[in-house]
C-alpha cells in the first residue's frame, strides 16, 4: 500500500519549495477570499473540481497504525515489571529491598519526565517521523541493558534509557495522529492510542505468565520488546511526513505530495489553501516558554495543562496502584487481577473509539469524569463503617471496574486527542512537551504519595478527594473545553484565535 503511494504521480508540476509556495498562495488567496471555509459545498457545484466529501480514511490508516506502535511500547513497558519484580530482586541481589524495587518500576517515569520535556522541540527540528524514530532507539538500546543486566544498576540505567522513549512517544503520536487524520476519524483515530498502550500493558501481562516457572523468564519479557520498537523505526521510513511540518518549514510542494497520499488528489487543493489561510510566517523555533504561559496562546495551554492535571489528581493511578490489594481481600490473584482491570480499560477505550466522532470530545470528557466520581462515592461507601465486609468488598471490587471503566470511556484518551487539536500549529508540539510534562509530575508525585496519604487520611477521605476532583473537572470541561468533532485543524485554530 505504501510503495504505491509513494508512487503516486502529483498533481501539481514539483516546483521549489518557494516558487511553489507563492504559486499556492495566490491560488489559495483567491481561492479562501472568495468562499467560507463552512461553504465549501458550494465548490461543487460551481464545477471547479475541488471534492468537499469525506477522504477515503484507507489511505492515513496504515501511517497511523504505525504510529501507534509507540503508544504499544508505553503500555508494555509500563507493566512489563509487574509480574517479573520478585524474580528479578531474586536474580540481581535485592530481594526484600522495597525501594531498589520501587526504583526498578519508577525510574522509566524519571526518563519519561526527561524524554516529555524534549520532546516537542525533537518534533519540530527533526520531524515527526524521525522522532518515532528517536523513540525507538532508548527503547531497544534500554530493554537490551535491562535484559542483559547482572546487576540493580544496570537494571535501572536500562530503565531510565526506556522512560526517555516512553515519555518522547506518546506526545509526537499525538502530533502525527492529529496531522495526518481526515477530520472525521481523527477522533477515532486518536483512540486508537489508548488502545494500542491498553494492548501493551495486557501483552506485558500475558509475556510475563511463565516468569516463575522458565528461569530467566523475564529476560526474555525484556527482549520481545525490542521487537515492535525495531519494526517502528524500520516501517517509519514508509511512512509519511507530517504535511503540516513540511509547510511550516517552507517544503510546500512535499506537503502536497504528503496529503496527496494520505487524503487523495481531489482533496489536496482544499487542504493546502487551509494551511495557507493560517499561515502568519510565524517562526515554530521562535516559540519560548514564554509564549506557552503568556500572551495569546495562555487559554489554550492553561486548558491542556489543567485538563492533563485533573486527569491525574482523579485518582486513575492510585486505583491502578491500589487494584491488586483490593483484589486480594476477594481472594483473587494478583496477577488475574491485574488481566480484569487491563479488559475493562481495553473495552471502554474500543467503546470510546466507536463513540469519540459521533458523541464528541466534551461529551464523553463531561460524562467520564461524571461516572468516575460516581464509581469514588462507591467507593468511599466501601470504606464506611456502615457497610459490611461483604457489602465492603463487592463496592471496592465493583467500584475499581466502574472507575477504570468510565476512565477509558473519556479521560483516558480524550486529552491527548483534543490538545494536539486546539494548539496552534507554531507551539503544537512544544506544548503537548508542555503539558505532558505536566501530566509526567503530578504522576509521579500521586504514586509517590497515595500510600502515605492512605495512611494518614484513610481511604473514605483521601476517596473523597479525588471525587471531588473528578467534579471539578466535570464543571471545567463544560466551562472551558470546546466541541472539535469534525471540524479542520484551521477551523478549531480559528475558534480559538484571541477576540480584538
Amino acid at each position: 500500500m505504501w510503495a504505491r503511494q509513494r508512487e503516486a504521480s502529483s498533481m501539481y508540476k514539483r516546483l521549489s519549495s518557494r516558487d511553489y509556495a507563492d504559486t499556492l498562495d495566490v491560488e489559495s488567496r483567491d481561492y479562501m477570499n472568495s468562499m467560507d471555509l463552512e461553504d465549501k459545498s458550494a465548490l461543487l457545484q460551481d464545477g471547479t473540481g475541488i471534492d468537499t466529501s469525506n477522504p477515503s480514511w484507507r489511505l492515513s490508516f496504515p501511517h497511523v497504525l504505525v504510529a501507534t506502535i509507540s503508544s504499544f511500547l508505553f503500555g508494555y513497558h509500563l507493566g512489563v515489571v509487574n509480574e517479573p519484580l520478585e524474580s528479578i530482586s531474586v536474580d540481581l541481589g535485592f530481594s526484600g529491598n522495597t525501594l531498589a524495587e520501587g526504583l526498578v518500576v519508577s525510574t522509566c517515569l524519571g526518563g519519561a519526565f526527561i524524554g516529555s520535556l524534549f520532546s516537542g522541540w525533537i518534533a519540530d527540528e527533526l520531524g515527526r517521523r524521525r522522532a518515532f524514530q528517536l523513540c525507538a532507539l532508548p527503547m531497544i538500546i534500554g530493554a537490551a541493558m535491562s535484559a542483559t543486566s547482572k546487576t540493580l544498576a544496570g537494571m535501572l540505567l536500562g530503565r531510565l534509557f526506556v522512560g526517555t522513549g516512553m515519555g518522547l512517544g506518546p506526545p509526537v503520536a499525538a502530533l502525527y495522529v492529529t496531522e495526518v487524520s481526515p477530520a472525521f476519524v481523527r477522533g477515532t483515530y486518536g483512540s486508537l492510542i489508548q488502545i494500542a498502550s491498553c494492548l501493551g500493558i495486557i501483552g506485558a501481562l500475558f509475556i510475563g505468565i511463565p516468569v516463575k516457572d522458565v528461569v530467566g523468564w523475564w529476560r526474555v519479557c525484556f527482549w520481545v520488546s525490542t521487537i515492535p520498537a525495531a519494526i517502528l523505526a524500520l516501517a517509519m521510513f514508509f511512512c509519511t511526513e507530517s504535511p503540516h511540518w513540511l509547510y511550516k518549514q517552507g517544503k510546500t510542494a512535499e506537503a502536497e505530495l504528503e496529503f496527496e497520499k494520505l487524503l487523495g488528489v481531489s482533496h489536496v487543493k482544499v487542504a493546502m489553501a487551509e494551511l495557507s489561510k493560517l499561515d502568519r510566517g510565524e517562526d515554530v523555533d521562535s516559540v519560548k516558554l514564554s509564549d506557552l504561559l503568556y500572551g495569546p496562546h495562555f487559554r489554550v495551554v492553561f486548558i491542556g495543562s489543567t485538563l492533563f492535571a485533573l486527569q491525574q489528581l482523579s485518582g486513575i493511578n492510585a486505583v491502578f496502584y491500589f487494584s491488586s490489594a483490593v483484589f486480594k481481600r476477594a481472594g483473587i490473584p494478583s496477577s488475574l487481577a491485574n488481566v480484569c482491570i487491563g479488559i475493562v480499560n481495553l473495552t471502554g477505550s474500543v467503546i470510546a473509539t466507536a463513540l469519540m466522532d459521533k458523541l464528541g470530545r466534551k461529551v464523553l470528557l463531561q460524562w467520564s469524569f461524571f461516572g468516575m466520581s460516581v464509581a469514588m462515592a462507591i467507593q468511599v461507601a466501601a470504606a464506611s463503617s456502615y457497610a459490611s465486609e461483604t457489602g465492603s468488598l463487592y463496592l471496592s471490587v465493583g467500584g475499581m471496574l466502574m472507575f477504570v471503566f468510565t476512565f477509558a470511556l473519556g479521560a483516558g484518551p480524550v486529552p491527548g486527542i483534543l490538545l494536539s487539536e486546539i494548539f496552534p500549529h507554531r507551539i503544537r508540539a512544544k506544548a503537548m512537551a508542555f503539558c505532558m510534562s505536566v501530566h509526567w509530575v503530578i504522576n509521579f508525585f500521586v504514586g509517590l504519595l497515595f500510600l502515605r496519604l492512605l495512611e494518614q487520611l484513610g481511604p473514605q477521605l483521601l476517596y473523597s478527594i479525588f471525587a471531588t476532583f473528578c467534579v471539578m473537572a466535570v464543571v471545567f470541561v463544560k466551562r472551558n473545553v470546546l466541541e472539535t468533532k469534525g471540524k479542520s485543524l484551521q477551523e478549531i485554530e480559528i475558534a480559538f484565535l484571541p477576540q480584538d
